[in-house]
């Protein structure tokens, strides 16, 4: 075990040192290519995704996927170290990526070698993927048929080690209400941005009825804004965006149709595939995971669980609250005790599934 820690924290350290912005990660995805060929696992790559699988692989278990990301946001201004020079202090490792998802991702690698050579009752496939803070194309969407059936996955994310079993989608769509252009002297023209302050005001103000148990309330923020070319023109057009975090209580569709007969603006959404998920609460990994003690939430946060169609949940070293922060860290005793929690979580579930899968043998014995 001493060993495994030891090993994450080197590895996050060689993360944190190669630039993997999103849809810029190959140098992050050879240093993992190469970390898993030196110690014999064969590897898969499909552009900046790494799949590897545990020794004992057999299509006629069920199989469990771990998974995270090595992408990065960009560097704020504001940050004060260099974000590419990992730095430990305080029992603290700064870098970019650290937290987001760095802890999480070597801690499941490491759990993966811990349980790569065991004959556990299921498969195990790790996934390292791309693009997930801009949630791409050529991310954890476009190994999905490479892997076959998928039963569980496990994302991880920082979560303090919480359990996240539902998550909420997102809607971003492009708003634009329309006027007429003309000179302000003359106070010609239709004024668009008044015209987009009515349905501003809207978005301000609507609350969706359905409430979800786990997720809480859908919200809605206009985020961006633009309007007018000179100060002595009147605006023809004025463009909005707005952010919705969605829930299970309605599809994307629906809240679509909604804005639509509510504001008089043009809307476009940009996407409808990052759907609000969840996991039953009956799940037997779930019934596991609260045996032993970890706690279990909903997340207000966006991950590849979006964009997975099978049982998933969330849970990771770290804290959501620094990501994309400057001076971003993890703590290294996180790492450590994200590592022990993972196989707890997984020797536990294994236990669970053999005992299952033999129960009829002591039944009838």
């Amino acid at each position: 075990m001493k060993e495994l820690k030891h090993t994450a924290v080197e590895l996050l350290s060689e993360l944190i040192a190669i630039p993997s912005f999103s849809k810029e990660e190959h140098g992050t995805a050879s240093l993992l290519e190469n970390f898993f060929a030196k110690k014999n696992i064969p590897v898969q790559r499909m552009k900046n995704n790494i799949i590897v699988r545990n020794k004992f692989f057999d299509e006629k278990k069920p199989t469990l996927l771990l998974n995270s990301h090595h992408d990065t946001v960009r560097p704020s201004a504001s940050w004060t170290k260099d974000p590419f020079t990992p730095m430990i202090s305080d029992g603290k490792i700064y870098g970019l990526g650290s937290n987001d998802a760095g802890g999480a991702l070597v801690s499941l690698i490491a759990t993966f070698l811990h349980f790569y050579s065991e004959n556990i009752p299921f498969n195990l496939i790790l996934a390292a993927t791309a693009e997930e803070e801009i949630s791409g194309a050529n991310g954890i969407e476009s190994i999905l048929p490479l892997l076959g059936e998928i039963n569980l996955a496990l994302v991880g994310e920082p979560t303090q080690m919480k359990l996240a079993i539902a998550e909420k989608g997102l809607l971003v769509i492009d708003c634009l209400a329309k006027g007429k252009t003309g000179h302000a002297a003359r106070n010609e023209g239709e004024n668009a941005i008044y015209k987009a302050m009515k349905d501003l005001e809207w978005f301000k103000t609507f609350s969706f009825p359905e409430i979800s148990p786990l997720l809480g309330k859908i919200h809605m923020n206009v985020t961006m804004i633009n309007s007018g070319t000179q100060h002595n023109v009147i605006p023809g057009e004025c463009s909005f965006t707005v952010d919705i975090r969605l829930t299970e209580t309605y599809s994307a569709e629906d809240i679509l149709k909604i804005i639509r007969k509510n504001i008089s603006s043009e809307v476009k959404p940009r996407s409808l595939r990052l759907r609000a998920s969840s996991i039953e609460k009956n799940h037997p990994f779930v019934i596991n995971a609260l045996k032993n003690s970890f706690e279990t939430f909903g997340s207000p946060t966006l991950s590849d669980m979006a964009l997975m169609p099978f049982p998933s949940v969330k849970i990771g070293p770290g804290d959501s609250a620094r990501s994309h922060t400057a001076d971003e860290f993890i703590f290294i005793e996180e790492i450590e005790a994200g590592i022990e929690k993972y196989i707890q979580l997984l020797e536990s579930y294994s236990i669970l599934k053999f005992n299952n899968e033999h129960s009829h043998i002591r039944t009838h014995s």
